[in-house]
């Protein structure tokens, strides 16, 4: 487990364009060093900010987009093209603005994918996606990937992994169906932690006051299962991304002494 660190920015519009810059160089690095990338991306409101932030960055283009693997922590189980769908929301933010390979984009199946009502078998479908690529250097069936990005919400949930519910106690599968979700659409299909806990880095970003409580209390020790975004850390590198509204809470020797 590697302990967190936390960067805190003015406000949510200066997190979202750092944490874009952050990932462009990121991904720059990867590609140098390995030939190709692999991120995962996050839905919601922090999660799309920095994708447009992505979209409109000049440095954009120092990406090798040709060469980059994108996958999804969590998706809502709804028809493909719904508007709530993280993936749809990414196409409207950034893919639909850079000249990325379609084969290398890897969505969560949709509920009209051809598993029908059956979200747990459109989990294994993922599951085994992330299975072939994954190389034997790789851990936990899935692809190290170089930055796995999460929200987290105000009851410190992370991807569709939910205080109290079966998914987050779940240790042998990497992707599962998740069901009765307490944020609608209750359907939805999710990473588990030991997929999570396989990537390289490890970003989590929270912005605004309704996050503090969650920030402050994944930080500050709680445990997994009250707190999903306590169990979610990388294998080189856990970076919390905040704002200081999201911040507020943090115990004093948590808040970075300089912070932009």
């Amino acid at each position: 487990m590697t302990a967190p660190q936390v960067v805190v920015h003015r406000d949510k519009e200066l997190m979202a364009k750092a944490a874009a810059a952050r990932l462009i160089t990121r991904i720059v690095d990867a590609q140098a060093a390995r030939g190709s990338a692999s991120v995962v991306l996050t839905g919601g409101r922090n999660g799309n900010a920095l994708l447009a932030a992505l979209a409109e960055a000049p440095a954009r283009d120092a990406v090798d987009w040709g060469r980059l693997d994108l996958w999804w922590g969590d998706e809502r189980y709804l028809p493909e093209g719904d508007p709530e769908r993280n993936v749809t929301q990414a196409r409207q933010a950034l893919l639909d603005a850079v000249p990325v390979d379609p084969a290398r984009v890897h969505p969560m199946p949709a509920s009209d994918d051809g598993h029908g009502s059956d979200a747990d078998a459109a989990a294994e479908g993922y599951a085994a996606e992330l299975a072939k690529a994954a190389g034997p250097e790789d851990h936990a069936g899935v692809p190290s990937f170089d930055v796995l990005m999460l929200g987290v919400g105000p009851d410190a949930h992370v991807a569709s992994l939910f205080p109290e519910h079966p998914g987050v106690r779940e240790t042998e599968r990497t992707v599962i169906g998740v069901h009765g979700s307490p944020k609608p659409p209750p359907t939805r299909i999710s990473l588990t932690l030991p997929a999570i806990r396989a990537a390289r880095e490890v970003w989590l970003l929270a912005a605004g006051e309704d996050k503090a409580n969650a920030a402050a209390m994944a930080l500050s020790g709680a445990g997994e299962i009250q707190a999903p975004a306590a169990g979610a850390y990388g294998r080189g590198r856990t970076l919390w991304l905040l704002d200081r509204t999201a911040a507020a809470q943090l115990p004093r020797e948590l808040y970075p002494p300089a912070s932009a």
